[in-house]
């Protein structure tokens, strides 16, 4: 796993996803080194990076070109560009000219959450997870109302992380912005 503190980082661009969060998302995922993953909303590339760890291939989108730019940089840190294709631009067109794939992530949706699940869901393998990180609980309300529409067996975990800080009395809990992820799977009815 990256430590949080080695990704380069922006203050204009989002990220990364806490390195615990991304613990859970991997662990979630069930990723097989043949697995084709789309994370959408990339940001800084905190889960684009760690996907590109464990697995074949990695399409990761984000309509900010600073986006893109960044995870560049952090790929290429990391010695992971081989294994992602970065794609700068909306993700409801963007998708349709991707392959088929195994995991969805949307980390980031700008209003289109509801298309990107439809149209993620309609591209995807049998057995593939949709994962959605909300930091809002409507995004998590709406990501689970559209993962019941297709019928997806879902798991719901809210993630509230405290990090220890150090000081003459002891030691004070931190607490990050709790993050809700909602995840389904695509049943395989053959």
């Amino acid at each position: 796993m990256i430590s949080d503190h080695d990704f380069i980082k922006s203050s204009t661009v989002p990220g990364p996803t806490k390195e615990e969060i991304r613990c859970l998302v991997l662990c979630k995922s069930q990723l097989s080194s043949q697995d084709i993953v789309v994370d959408i909303g990339c940001g800084t590339g905190g889960l684009t990076l760690e996907f590109a760890k464990r697995t074949s291939q990695v399409y990761s989108l984000d309509r900010n070109p600073e986006a893109i730019n960044l995870t560049s940089k952090n790929l290429e840190k990391h010695g992971l560009k081989d294994r992602v294709r970065l794609i700068c631009g909306d993700a409801k067109e963007e998708m349709d000219k991707l392959p088929d794939f195994n995991v969805l992530m949307i980390g980031g949706s700008g209003g289109d959450l509801d298309l990107l699940i439809e149209k993620g869901y309609n591209k995807l393998k049998n057995n593939g997870r949709i994962i959605i990180t909300a930091i809002l609980l409507e995004t998590a309300l709406d990501a689970i109302e559209k993962l019941k529409k297709f019928d997806m067996d879902m798991e719901v975990i809210n993630a509230s992380i405290s990090r220890g800080k150090i000081i003459e009395r002891g030691t004070m809990m931190l607490a990050e912005n709790p993050i809700t992820l909602v995840m389904g799977v695509k049943r395989n009815y053959h």
